[in-house]
């Protein structure tokens, strides 16, 4: 008896759904990302062989690169906090606009009395290009830098319960002199442990 032959039909699949999820998705990730902003401070850091990750949470990070130093703390809360401190024991009002933009900014390197014209300016782009980054100072008779990392690890510890932990991201051809004033500052604070962050070896 010969086999009875069954009828095949193309299937068809309407991706219609699939597209307007993929498209949703694609919309939320691109409205919620946040772009990472250039450094303000050119720096080439040096190689490692070791491969260990950088917390990005209560942290703060020293970049020094052409004799100049720039500091940033990772948080908007730790950095209103830090600033308010900072306001304080230098005598300086910071407005409630002042704060908020202070918040979303990343690395910077001006004195204190340059803050509020710096914060002032209207984009992250003016404040990279800016003639007042001149460096946090950190000599022994203006020593701001001690200041502002003292201030941001009691903000840290007020508002989160923790201790603040410190990254260094120096220039390979940065001078001995200038990394080991950096390390004086943090000793004195009794800072000994603090990460140095590279590149891997051989490449970005």
């Amino acid at each position: 008896m010969p086999r009875a032959k069954v009828k095949r039909s193309s299937t068809s699949i309407d991706m219609t759904a699939m597209c307007d999820v993929s498209f949703l998705l694609l919309t939320f990730f691109i409205l919620t990302a946040t772009a990472r902003q250039p450094d303000p401070l050119k720096i080439t850091i040096p190689s490692s062989t070791y491969k260990i990750p950088v917390p990005d949470i209560d942290i703060a990070k020293l970049s020094i690169g052409h004799g100049k130093v720039f500091y940033e703390v990772v948080g908007k809360d730790v950095k209103m906090a830090t600033l308010d401190k900072m306001g304080e024991q230098y005598k300086i009002s910071f407005t409630p606009q002042e704060r908020e933009r202070f918040g979303v900014i990343q690395s910077f390197g001006v004195p204190i009395q340059s803050l509020k014209q710096f914060i002032s300016l209207r984009d992250e782009a003016a404040r990279t290009d800016s003639p007042l980054q001149s460096g946090i100072p950190a000599d022994s008779v203006n020593n701001q830098l001690a200041d502002w990392i003292l201030n941001s690890r009691k903000a840290v510890a007020e508002l989160h319960s923790t201790s603040m932990r410190i990254s260094i991201k120096g220039d390979a051809d940065e001078e001995y002199s200038t990394i080991k004033t950096i390390v004086d500052i943090l000793q004195k604070q009794k800072i000994n442990k603090f990460s140095l962050i590279t590149t891997a070896e051989g490449g970005e």
